[in-house]
């Protein structure tokens, strides 16, 4: 069974696609940006961008349980 995970601590996502989806024991996370979502700013610098995304990514796959 499919479930649409979706989190606040995540940027939205941008049109016809979810912050990830479980189908069974597998999550499929879409690729993130270095936006912080509480302020909708673009992180700065390369460093800062890559870390955001990480946190990004660490706060789907908690929203997903894991």
């Amino acid at each position: 069974m499919k479930r649409i995970i979706s989190t606040p601590n995540a940027p939205a996502a941008i049109g016809p696609y979810s912050q990830a989806i479980q189908d069974g024991d597998y999550i499929f996370i879409s690729g993130q940006i270095g936006i912080d979502p509480a302020t909708g700013q673009l992180a700065d610098g390369l460093a800062g961008q890559a870390h955001r995304v990480f946190q990004n990514l660490r706060a789907v796959a908690h929203a997903a349980g894991g």
